[in-house]
């Protein structure tokens, strides 16, 4: 059978379907750079959710707060298209209900879909964003997914508007996009999925700038510390403009508590591959739990664990972008 646009070959460095009983499905947008990623977990998984930045956009976080009742989600979303994305978690419940999946609530069941967004109104025609079609088309996307591949990455799904390195303005700036990244320990997986679309640059292993700010030549990646510390004034963000948004993943059993333990402790992965992390950015991070493995979850070792996947998986989000020359921003395939 051959993969579908979405999907690709599985790599060493792994996806969020190397976590049993996700499946993960993208809608992109062709008519502008935006669309949604959804993943799935139908038959419920734990959930928490640490909301770090300072402009997010989401829906359905205080459910998700431990001293709260529910503990378990049918779906995620990440969505472009500003606080206007949240629509497409309509579309996501209705698939949801269509299919028969969510939390027995007397004579119905109602799905729990939590859903982050990022800002790309700016690339393109601002009118057009995630709706509930977008969310449902996603979902099907992940239904169909074809067992061993993998998510594919870079500009799709909620990576497709995704613009990273905008400290000294968005003419300077490159694309971002989606990745994943898994890591196995201790008879446990944790994965990421992650949607970077940062006031920073991205940073590779060994500091050097992957995606970023850029010099007045256009191509030499200059990055924005350098770049400030050498005198340059910074260009002041408009509030909600850019955020990093993503789903870290294991198969561990894990309370919702330990949940939200592991979505603030993967938070650490975002300084280990962007820099600077701003209070312009509206960061979110979910964490799920579906207890395939059988194994009882060490959230130390999980957080660890979670925190190279969300910094590999940034990385890689980069890594697979394409740019987007008709609006001047260049990926790091464009610049190599």
């Amino acid at each position: 059978m051959m993969p579908r646009p979405d999907e690709r070959t599985a790599g060493a460095a792994g996806s969020l379907h190397d976590v049993r009983g996700l499946r993960v499905g993208h809608h992109t947008d062709h008519r502008r750079p935006t669309g949604c990623t959804v993943v799935l977990c139908e038959q419920g998984a734990v959930c928490g959710v640490d909301v770090r930045g300072g402009a997010p956009g989401t829906r359905e976080t205080d459910l998700l707060r431990p001293e709260n009742t529910v503990d378990r989600v049918h779906a995620v979303l990440l969505t472009g298209g500003s606080a206007f994305g949240l629509d497409a978690a309509g579309g996501v419940m209705r698939w949801l209900d269509e299919h028969g999946h969510g939390l027995s609530v007397g004579p119905a069941r109602v799905p729990i879909v939590p859903a982050a967004v990022l800002f790309d109104l700016w690339v393109g025609d601002a009118s057009i964003r995630p709706d509930g079609a977008a969310g449902y088309a996603a979902c099907a996307a992940a239904a169909a997914t074809t067992p061993g591949l993998a998510p594919a990455e870079g500009s799709i799904g909620a990576g497709a508007g995704a613009v990273v390195g905008k400290m000294l303005g968005l003419p300077r700036a490159m694309k971002g996009g989606i990745g994943n990244a898994a890591l196995s320990a201790g008879g446990i997986t944790v994965a990421a999925l992650v949607a970077v679309n940062a006031v920073g640059d991205v940073i590779a292993e060994d500091g050097s700038v992957l995606a970023g700010a850029r010099g007045e030549d256009g191509r030499t990646r200059i990055g924005a510390k350098r770049a400030l510390l050498s005198g340059e004034r910074p260009i002041r963000p408009t509030p909600g403009s850019a955020t990093t948004i993503g789903v870290v993943a294991t198969d561990a059993v894990l309370g919702k508590a330990q949940a939200a333990k592991l979505a603030s402790l993967a938070h650490h992965g975002l300084s280990r591959a962007i820099d600077p992390v701003t209070a312009h950015d509206g960061d979110t991070l979910f964490a799920l739990a579906t207890g395939r493995s059988g194994v009882e979850g060490d959230v130390n070792l999980l957080g660890m664990l979670a925190a190279e996947a969300v910094a590999r998986a940034i990385r890689r989000a980069v890594r697979a972008a394409q740019g987007l020359p008709r609006f001047g921003l260049p990926a790091l395939c464009d610049l190599a």
